[in-house]
């Protein structure tokens, strides 16, 4: 079973929330026996987590997306409670963008789990690759720019609430510096190769990969 869910921009998708809903998904006495198991059995299939954690992350998804999808404006609300101090929209549009798996402007419950199952579950080589292309290639041509790490170091800071006073000759330099360890081959831009050396290579970067792994309970 399916629901049809439109978009703030009329555009319609397809979420499984009513599927999910039933009570097999939760592990109790089922009522539709068939309705759940291909949607449980291919989140098991395509991700790292167990069907006991597919259960527990819904629970939490459903909870407080009643929905079945997160809207920008409502991901942007809730990065904004956790970071009061800066401007946290612009950083906030780009993680959800890499979490909008389909580009359809919501992010499904699918699209949740399998980011997660990336970041929390996947290997160094994983992890480091969606950060590339999800997060650092604003516009997927398969490299870095300088201007796209800016960008990004900017939304960063506004985040946390830099003072834009004298900061953007900062950011340049610290820029420029971040550019020139990615770019081994000085051509002026990064490719998936060059992230991945570099940062296999960096015991600080690597460490802070690691702070990614975790239990679910």
């Amino acid at each position: 079973m399916s629901e049809t869910t439109s978009l703030s921009s009329g555009e319609k998708i397809v979420t499984t929330s009513t599927m999910m809903d039933d009570p097999e998904f939760f592990g109790a006495q089922p009522a539709y026996p068939s309705a759940y198991r291909p949607f449980l059995d291919e989140l098991c299939e395509k991700t790292k987590f167990s069907k006991s954690e597919i259960r527990f992350l819904y629970r939490g998804f459903k909870q407080e997306c009643p929905a079945g999808i997160v809207q920008e404006d409502t991901f942007k609300d809730i990065y904004a409670k956790f970071f009061p101090y800066g401007n946290s929209s612009v950083y906030a549009h780009l993680v959800f963008r890499a979490f909008d798996v389909t580009s359809c402007g919501a992010i499904t419950f699918k699209d949740m789990i399998l980011t997660l199952s990336t970041l929390l579950r996947g290997s160094s080589r994983e992890k480091l690759r969606w950060i590339f292309c999800r997060l650092y290639d604003l516009n997927g041509n398969g490299f870095i720019t300088k201007r796209e790490l800016f960008d990004i170091i900017s939304a960063v800071h506004d985040l946390v609430g830099v003072s834009k006073q004298g900061e953007d000759r900062k950011t340049r330099d610290h820029v420029d510096k971040i550019f020139s360890k990615f770019d081994v081959n000085r051509d002026g831009i990064v490719t998936i190769e060059e992230f991945l050396e570099s940062c296999l290579k960096d015991d600080v970067i690597m460490k802070s990969l690691q702070s990614f792994t975790t239990t679910l309970y």
